[in-house]
């Protein structure tokens, strides 16, 4: 339960994907608010924004997550959790990444920053203040940034059942990459009404958090938003599920299957 809301914000990264240049599944004004259940409880809320900005004169998507622990779940244990990351609007690739959380008294406060031409990130860790450079790999993404860019990388009409991709990310202070599986197709019921959706599953450590690697399950909406619409998550305490219960902003229009 310590690492709850930033284990949501990791799964909704575990999109599988194949090029499909020209495709922009989001805009700035995009907003998305999710529910997340521990067993019985609604535990938490998550929200991810889409702002236009300037950095350091370039235009870029500026995205903010944030997770706050409500009800039952912050009577015992409060959780706040914030996250940015500034991305180039063509390519899609992280500039700078922030990660600022307290899990019941466990912070981090992280700044890190990107130069993909020298292929290097220099992490700024502000409760220690310290600052050190890391190598990184081609095409990398922040756990955030991941997010975004596969959404528009995803290329659904070629995707068959047990499709398995990999992808670049930094996170912290070290590179790693997550293997991801396609696991078909499915129409689930929501408060917003029948979603046609991907079904994708990835690959995660065993043992920290998880009860085993294949303990996670992501649905997107099968269109042109690549919207999340569900995780489910089995963890060493329980369960994690968390759905969409509100959006607003997206890109193209919401296909809703009539019964």
């Amino acid at each position: 339960m310590k690492k709850f809301i930033a284990v949501t914000f990791l799964i909704l990264t575990a999109l599988t994907s194949t090029a499909q240049q020209g495709h922009k599944a989001f805009d700035s004004g995009e907003w998305f608010k999710f529910r997340i259940h521990y067993g019985i409880f609604t535990a938490s809320y998550a929200t991810l924004t889409v702002k236009e900005e300037q950095l350091n004169g370039k235009s870029v998507h500026h995205v903010i997550g944030e997770g706050k622990s409500s009800g039952f779940l912050s009577m015992f244990f409060k959780v706040e959790d914030y996250y940015e990351t500034y991305i180039d609007k063509d390519e899609v690739r992280p500039y700078k990444f922030i990660r600022n959380i307290n899990e019941g008294g466990h912070t981090k406060d992280i700044e890190i920053s990107f130069d993909h031409q020298e292929k290097k990130a220099l992490v700024f860790n502000k409760k220690y203040n310290t600052k050190k450079t890391f190598p990184i790999e081609a095409n990398v993404q922040d756990m955030v940034s991941s997010f975004y860019y596969l959404r528009n990388t995803i290329n659904t009409s070629s995707l068959k059942k047990g499709d398995e991709q990999f992808v670049n990310m930094f996170f912290d202070n070290e590179n790693f990459r997550f293997k991801l599986k396609f696991l078909g197709r499915e129409t689930i019921k929501t408060k917003m009404g029948k979603i046609r959706c991907l079904m994708f599953r990835p690959y995660v450590q065993e043992g920290r958090i998880f009860e085993e690697e294949e303990s996670m399950t992501v649905w997107v909406s099968d269109d042109d938003n690549r919207m999340p619409v569900r995780i489910k998550a089995d963890i060493l305490v329980g369960s994690i599920k968390a759905d969409l219960d509100a959006f607003k902003g997206l890109k193209h229009p919401l296909k809703i299957v009539m019964d």
